[in-house]
């Protein structure tokens, strides 16, 4: 073997070792998985909101969390087994724990934008529903990758 092969792929072992130490390249992976698994989620959370709130009479504001709900269940399911490779918590009851937490912080977004959406800029529940999601989605990522799934 050459030196100059020796040098590259000395170069190449050490490039490696702290792009997996920084988590370099991981978001570029993660992003798009992550959408899929949002994607889904946002089937399920636009689905029954639209059910509970124009089929079933129920208020948007009361609908919405129960639909957001089931939505993050489909999301943690996504991101745990699929979306995102490293976890930085061990426990999975306390995985679970902040994951819902910061959920909780993600659906308080997503409200207020639904309502200001919906009772100041009278944009109709689904124009509305989708800048919430928007929103939401952009904080709920960038908060669980910080916490949750960065090395």
């Amino acid at each position: 073997m050459s030196q100059l092969t020796c040098e590259q792929e000395e170069f190449n072992i050490q490039t490696h070792r702290t792009s997996r130490r920084m988590g370099s390249g991981t978001i570029s992976a993660e992003l798009p998985r992550y959408l899929v698994v949002s994607a889904a989620a946002l089937a399920v959370d636009f689905g029954l909101l639209f059910l509970l709130s124009e089929a079933w009479g129920t208020h948007y504001l009361i609908a919405n969390p129960i639909a957001f709900a089931l939505g993050a269940l489909v999301a943690y399911v996504g991101s745990v087994h699929w979306a995102f490779r490293h976890r930085k918590v061990s426990s999975k009851g306390l995985e679970l724990a902040i994951f819902i937490t910061i959920g909780i912080g993600g659906l308080a977004v997503n409200e207020a934008i639904l309502w200001l959406g919906i009772e100041v800029a009278a944009l109709s529940l689904l124009f509305a529903k989708a800048a919430a999601a928007m929103t939401s989605f952009a904080f709920n990522f960038i908060v669980r990758k910080i916490v949750l799934f960065s090395v």
